[in-house]
């Protein structure tokens, strides 16, 4: 395997971090990580060290105000970023991987970025995953996401912390712990942040009839941090026939970090190989 760091430009010229792992041969397909709120690309080992080895070439990137990337922590102007963003990152990828399958894997908040972006610009990808994707309203508290809604407009970039519970990111506790100890995690959001994902959400869910791309969802039955039953509503309101729903009873959040690690990257693969013919 063969890791990379870099930058590219993404939406107002600034400079984000990417990285990628690339096979010892030949990659077969290429797979485009979007990570979750508050976590970095750096978080996804299972991920690499299962795809990496199988053939795929793996590449990830900090959102703007996360990991290694610039900005202020848990903020954005506008949803827009984070879509020109991806869409920046994905012409870098298939630059680096010319004529490979390309497939878009967003986790949490990136699960709603990926099928955000994927319903308005499908072209170029093979398929999307979305795991436990944000589409419905976080486990924070209702009187804070109201607070949030009025400083949107008055005071758009103060620091909120979220109260994030890493101990319901999985039932791993060596997981949860590496969490709690990662300095490049965080738990702050900024009340233009919460406004501009609401209505994401909103747009996301009012449009799932239009996604006309193969899409593998994966959500974790007990997880308290992204409701499984907005993903759950999203999988039934999509047409397109090409569409497949993972629904794993009992796991937490990162279901790609949960005790059923194994599984879930030996169920992904099935997806993934069945949509490389």
């Amino acid at each position: 395997m063969k890791h990379a760091e870099g930058k590219f430009t993404g939406a107002k010229s600034t400079e984000l971090f990417y990285q990628r792992w690339q096979p010892a041969g030949a990659p077969r397909a290429a797979i485009a990580i979007v990570h979750g709120f508050g976590e970095h690309s750096g978080r996804y080992p299972n991920v690499v060290n299962h795809f990496a080895p199988r053939g795929y070439a793996v590449y990830g990137f900090d959102h703007r105000g996360h990991g290694r990337s610039p900005g202020k922590r848990g903020h954005i102007n506008a949803w827009s970023e984070f879509r020109d963003d991806v869409r920046a990152f994905l012409r870098l990828v298939a630059a680096q991987e010319p004529h490979r399958p390309l497939f878009l894997l967003g986790h949490s908040l990136g699960g709603l970025i990926a099928l955000e972006y994927v319903l308005h610009y499908p072209e170029g990808l093979r398929g999307v995953i979305a795991s436990s994707p944000l589409l419905a309203q976080p486990g924070v508290s209702p009187a804070l996401l109201a607070i949030a809604k009025i400083l949107s407009r008055v005071a758009p970039g103060v620091t909120i912390n979220t109260g994030l519970d890493a101990s319901l990111i999985s039932r791993d506790p060596a997981v949860v712990e590496a969490y709690r100890k990662d300095p490049l995690v965080h738990g702050v959001a900024t009340p233009r942040f919460g406004t501009e994902m609401t209505a994401a959400q909103n747009w996301t869910n009012a449009h799932a009839a239009d996604l006309k791309l193969p899409l593998l969802l994966i959500v974790g039955g007990e997880d308290k941090l992204s409701p499984p039953e907005g993903g759950r509503r999203f999988f039934d309101a999509v047409t397109f026939t090409d569409k497949q729903k993972l629904d794993y009873a009992g796991a937490y959040h990162e279901t790609h970090n949960d005790i059923i690690a194994s599984q879930v990257m030996a169920d992904m693969e099935r997806w993934l190989e069945a949509h490389l013919k």
